[in-house]
């Protein structure tokens, strides 16, 4: 059998046909993780697929049945094994181990458009078939379809490989040529390689929806248990039954449709869009006809956008709400075109995702306004698609109770089966028919495996996500409910979770190489100069409906300088005029009266001209400005202290620096730093590069402002801790305001003593190290063995009331060069600062890694990653649900957290007895049965009725109704169903009620026999 190995994200190793870059790994903001499948070939049999279609025949469907629950039977029967390049029909095998089938498709392009495709005429052979047509070669596309994405056939890799292989490794420049457009030939060859722009989800027909729901094995099971009890003249019970299963398939065919519909309506949308042709005429055609490589133009009132898009001209206001639930909106500007290889998370602020919404575009278009976009991304390989994805086909869920539940109904069908041989030794003694035999053998296996188990332990979960729904937190995947109940750490994003969203400004402190000086409260207040006007325009704020919209932090910055933000209107020139015939993008005006101060005056009006938004992973923005006539232009950056700092000449840096900042941090101030740079007039300012403005820039001061702690997280943390739970935060703030921010909620102890964590990698000049100090005034240990061990060893064994804090810069170097002390920082930290949003996710899986049960609650800003990561992830959004993460909040603080453990714990507990009572039942109502059996007899139709349905059926409901405790204890509940305490539990009552049972019989007999010889 040929055997091909497929990375379901690309195939990294090898060119794919010329014209399109080499494929290579890609770590996209909302992508699943790495998943490898194996594929194997296969092609019909003629004789093969007839002969199964008169074996399903004469099995009555069972054989069919059998194909559908074993696909690699049903392949094997049917099909031959051939090589993959050869193959109609495919098995696929993914790492959980599931099997799929997929049928191989062919797409026929048209004579001469492979070059255009992209294809090298040379060696086209290699990754298509061709065929004889009229005496002429026609070319084929081999490729399948999976999970909405599309894998096209290889030859060099001897693999199918996804098509999104085809355009991963675009550089900046790449994208930039495309900016001309494509012609329509070129769109419709690549529209038959990429298949058409549109997250198509499945609704299925209710007839499809009910074979499929019936061919369920606990449906089979239950046809096959009601079809016996017929026969067996139980007639009431079988009823019973067949009643409460089709008023359950369709309740349970209506939520899936009802579902289906629902993400359906929220995944596709279809738009007209103007797109720009290579011959230089505008297209308006159907969003579903967009490719990768278009040139989208988007018009100045906005788009829903329908595919991933990188921003080559203009600016845009985004709400990105929907992927990642976070509402305010963000500033996209264009991509540089010397920008390296184009990375959707790297260049997130060049980027226009799927699904969001563009409020405002201009600048991009002279004359025209809107901006220009060319598409990268389209269908499920967009943001939007993979999102969508998650929620059509997630991931198996890992968790002990759901596998130990399998296991003991596979125990149960072993107890089962002695039960049916003990049963046939015992009835064949006597007079009973063979087939009164059978009958009477297989109703064991319907006793002992009881049909309504695997409904009735989820009837917990289905009540607690009611009443969670009531309190405003909505959950989009119910499994998880029973998951959150053993959580065993939770960590928390800082600035909008734990803290306010806003801050309030707390003072200016201008600096330079001379020193500090003192902190001015009032920005307004600030002599005229740089700083002043640093701080009224470096920002990315745009109006809409002439109010500000942006980052509350620039949004108050900005106010407290009283300048005022006007933008041009459409296409009006004024504003180009104004200052020297740069296209401006917005101007800053001083406010209009003079302070009481006398050394204030009033400044001049500044246009921004180049703007640079501020990344996570560079930590800093930049803008360039012009003043009144263009005479003069500097340009202006404010970010993280230290990044600022870095970038600055070190001769304008205040020695003072490093003490000033860790001072306001360790206060719990949030600082940022400002510095700028003449431009002198040979600088063409439309191209400028952001690397040469941001260079040896001139340090200016820090932005002191305050963030106040959220009056519920103090009290949250505290229950949290009281139950045993870790706490975590993970922020990309500084780390001492991170620690101060700690100490407030209560995750540090105020007699509880911080160990910080720094580790460096690597470099031409120096080895890796690792140092550890104490904070507070501790004094720093060096990088020795000795101190090294001394920490970490208490840190494993628990001795020393420690609390880690670490860096990003740290953590990138610790997992590098030092994972074996990986386990034990991550066992003790507390406090993880200035941390990437692929450094958040990494930090959950790590964790995961130690057996830990992970939550995370966050905004869903920079925490998308580690909120889907997460076991338990909890994002807080005002939408009514978001699909970045299982569960979404209503209200903006972490109150949500113990609730959403409470009722975790209460259906996990739920879930765990009734399980336990069903089987006890079971086994009881089997022994029972067997003893009857021996002596020719058995329950009647009613009996059944009665215990079924009201000593079962009746509890199960009333159980599930049960509340969750009001308060969280430190033990959690257990989710091994294959414990000792439950194995011995079940076994004990089960011999006791069987004594019981074989007592009272033996009494009952010995009482006849007594009567028997007193009356002889």
């Amino acid at each position: 059998m040929t055997k091909g190995r497929m990375d379901t994200l690309g195939c990294p190793e090898e060119e794919p046909p010329g014209g399109f870059c080499s494929p290579s790994p890609r770590s996209e903001p909302h992508c699943k993780p790495e998943t490898h499948m194996d594929v194997q070939g296969f092609r019909w049999v003629c004789w093969r697929v007839w002969l199964c279609h008169i074996g399903s025949v004469l099995s009555l469907g069972l054989l069919l049945v059998l194909f559908r629950w074993r696909p690699r039977l049903g392949l094997l029967a049917r099909c031959n094994s051939c090589p993959l390049a050869f193959a109609n029909i495919l098995l696929l095998r993914d790492s959980f181990g599931q099997q799929y089938v997929v049928e191989v498709l062919t797409e026929e392009l048209e004579e001469g458009s492979l070059e255009s495709a992209g294809s090298e005429a040379e060696d086209s052979s290699d990754w298509r078939d061709t065929v004889q047509l009229h005496k002429e070669e026609v070319p084929l596309l081999h490729y399948y379809l999976f999970e909405g994405l599309r894998y096209v056939w290889m030859a060099r890799k001897g693999a199918f490989c996804r098509v999104s292989v085809l355009n991963e490794d675009w550089t900046c420049a790449d994208i930039y040529r495309f900016r001309e457009g494509l012609s329509r030939l070129e769109q419709n060859t690549r529209r038959k390689v990429y298949g058409t722009n549109l997250i198509d989800v499945p609704v299925k027909s209710f007839m499809r929806l009910l074979i499929e729901e019936v061919l369920n094995p606990f449906y089979v099971f239950q046809v096959f248990s009601i079809a016996l009890w017929l026969t067996d003249s139980y007639y009431y019970y079988a009823a019973c039954i067949v009643i409460i299963s089709l008023i359950s398939i369709c309740v349970s065919l209506y939520e899936i449709r009802k579902q289906s519909n629902t993400i359906r309506s929220m995944a596709q949308q279809i738009t007209n869009v103007t797109v720009r042709r290579s011959s230089g005429e505008e297209d308006s055609l159907s969003s579903v006809e967009l490719v990768p490589g278009d040139c989208v133009l988007i018009p100045q009132e906005g788009l829903l956008l329908p595919c991933d898009a990188a921003l080559l001209a203009g600016e845009c206001m985004v709400n990105e709400s929907m992927l990642t639930g976070e509402s305010v909106p963000v500033m996209k500007t264009p991509l540089p075109a010397a920008g390296g290889r184009y990375s959707p998370e790297t260049q997130r602020r060049h980027t226009l995702f799927c699904g969001t919404q563009c409020i405002q575009a201009k600048g991009g278009r002279p004359g025209r306004g809107g901006a220009i976009a060319v598409v990268t991304s389209t269908g499920f390989f967009t943001a939007k698609g993979d999102l969508v994805s998650s929620i059509l086909y997630p991931q198996p869920i890992n968790f002990r109770f759901y596998q130990d539940a399998i296991k003991f109904l596979l125990f149960l069908g072993g107890v089962a089966l002695c039960g049916t041989v003990y049963s046939i030794v015992i009835l064949s003694r006597t007079n009973t028919t063979w087939w009164e035999l059978v009958i009477r053998a297989l109703d064991i296996v319907t006793i002992v495996v009881p049909p309504a188990l695997p409904a009735a332990i989820t009837t917990g979960t289905i009540y607690a996500q009611s009443r969670l729904k009531r309190e405003g937190v909505f959950c989009i995947s119910p499994p998880r409910i029973n998951i959150s109940g053993k959580v065993s750490l939770f960590c928390f994003d800082k600035t909008g979770t734990l803290t306010e969203e806003g801050l309030d400004v707390w003072g200016v402190m201008e600096g330079s190489g001379a020193g500090f000086s003192e902190l001015v409260p009032d920005p307004r207040l600030l002599p005229q100069g740089p700083m002043l006007s640093a701080m009224a325009c470096c920002h990315s704020v745009a109006l809409l409906g002439g109010q500000p919209l942006g980052d509350p932090l620039e949004l108050k910055m900005i106010e407290s300088t009283g300048w005022e933000l006007e933008e041009p209107a459409g296409d009006d020139k004024t504003l180009d005029s104004e200052f020297g015939g740069h296209r401006v993008l917005a101007v800053m005006r001083p406010p209009a009266c003079p302070l009481q101060s006398e050394s204030v005056s009033i400044h001049e009006a500044v246009a921004l001209v180049q703007r640079f938004p501020f990344s996570s992973s560079l930590q800093r923005m930049s803008v360039v400005t012009v003043n009144p006539e263009g005479q003069s232009s500097l340009a202006f950056i404010k970010g993280a202290p230290e990044m600022v700092a870095s970038l600055c000449l070190r001769e304008s840096v205040p020695a003072q620096f490093s003490n000033t900042l860790r001072n306001f941090a360790s206060d719990g101030f949030r600082v940022l730093a400002l510095g700028y740079k003449t431009l002198y007039g040979q600088t063409d300012l439309s191209t400028i590069e952001r690397g040469e403005v941001e260079r040896d820039m001139q340090f200016l001061g820090l932005l002191v402002m305050k963030n106040l702690v959220k009056p519920e997280s103090a009290e949250v943390i505290t229950t949290l801790r009281l139950a045993h739970l870790r706490t975590v935060m993970v922020t990309g703030d500084n780390v001492l305001t991170a620690v101060n921010v700690a100490r407030t909620c209560g995750m540090l102890g105020s007699n509880e003593r911080v160990i910080f964590v720094h580790a460096t990698p690597q470099t031409a000049q120096s080895l890796p190290s690792l140092r550890f100090h104490l904070g507070e005034g501790g004094t720093e240990d060096t990088a020795t063995q000795s101190s090294i061990d001394m920490y970490t060893q208490g840190l494993y064994q628990g001795v020393i009331n420690y609390h880690l804090a670490i860096n990003g810069k740290s953590f990138s170097a610790l997992c590098d060069h030092f994972p074996e002390y990986l386990p034990k920082v991550l066992m003790r930290g507390t406090v993880y600062a200035r941390m990437a949003p692929e450094q958040k996710t990494q930090l959950v899986t790590e964790l995961q890694k130690l057996n830990y049960r992970v939550g995370m609650c966050g905004d869903g800003a920079n925490d998308c990653g580690a909120l889907r990561a997460a076991d338990v992830g909890v994002s807080l959004s005002e939408a009514e649900a978001s699909v970045a993460s299982p569960f979404t909040s209503k209200s903006d603080n972490i109150s949500c957290v113990p609730l959403l453990i409470r009722e975790g714990r209460c259906s996990l507990v739920t879930s765990f007895s009734l399980f336990k009572y069903m089987a006890l039942y079971s086994l009881i109502q089997f022994s029972s049965v067997l003893i009857l059996y021996t002596e020719k007899t058995n329950l009647g139709d009613l009996q059944f009725l009665f215990f079924d349905m009201v000593l079962v059926t009746l509890l199960a409901i009333v159980m599930g109704k049960g509340g969750p405790s009001t308060e969280l204890h430190p033990q959690r509940p257990p989710a091994s169903l294959l414990a000792l305490p439950v194995l011995a539990s079940l076994t004990l009552h089960t011999l006791l009620l069987i004594l019981g049972q074989v007592s009272a019989l033996l009494i009952t007999t010995s009482q006849d026999c007594i009567w028997l010889y007193r009356h002889l």
